[in-house]
């Protein structure tokens, strides 16, 4: 059994984005994450897009580490006038808890409520980690997914306060 790993968040630095760009090439990670961009492959896309988010007013962008090792990135963005989250880790780091303990982290910064979540229908964990985090399910919605190459259903979940919160 493997020990738990600290993680930590912090400021999103442009250094990070080789690795970003490395874990979300991953063929497996892409078919979950599902809603990518149109060619994940498009390095200075990629990149001109995570510098564009770097920029951005409004955006919490944090790096998330677990044992000092940078293992992926979680934000919290204004979409259509609504909070939503994101967050990826590379697929070697999943299923450790990372991803939750980092959403929790990034939670307890940006206060403002709701924030909503979504993910593929098929990806439970994900799914997992927003509802450990609080999230409940709200509905679907169906979407053109770039990571699949197909209309996929997509989980809406919306989180109004955090387990800790409501004590």
């Amino acid at each position: 059994m493997e020990l738990p790993v600290k993680v930590t968040i912090r400021e999103m630095e442009p250094a990070d984005f080789d690795i970003f760009y490395l874990q979300q090439l991953d063929p497996e990670a892409l078919r979950m994450a599902a809603f990518v961009s149109k060619d994940p492959r498009d390095k200075i896309a990629y990149l001109a897009h995570r510098e564009k988010i770097l920029r951005a007013e409004g955006i919490t962008k944090k790096t998330i580490l677990a044992g000092g090792q940078v293992v992926g990135h979680v934000s919290i963005f204004p979409h259509e006038g609504k909070l939503e989250v994101t967050y990826w880790i590379g697929r070697e780091f999943w299923g450790r808890g990372i991803a939750t303990q980092a959403l929790v982290e990034i939670l307890l910064i940006v206060r403002e409520r709701p924030i909503f979540g979504r993910a593929a229908t098929d990806n439970l964990g994900s799914i997992r980690v927003l509802e450990k985090c609080g999230f409940k399910f709200i509905g679907t919605d169906r979407g053109f997914a770039n990571g699949r190459g197909e209309e996929i259903e997509e989980c809406i979940l919306r989180l109004d306060s955090l387990a800790s919160e409501r004590l």
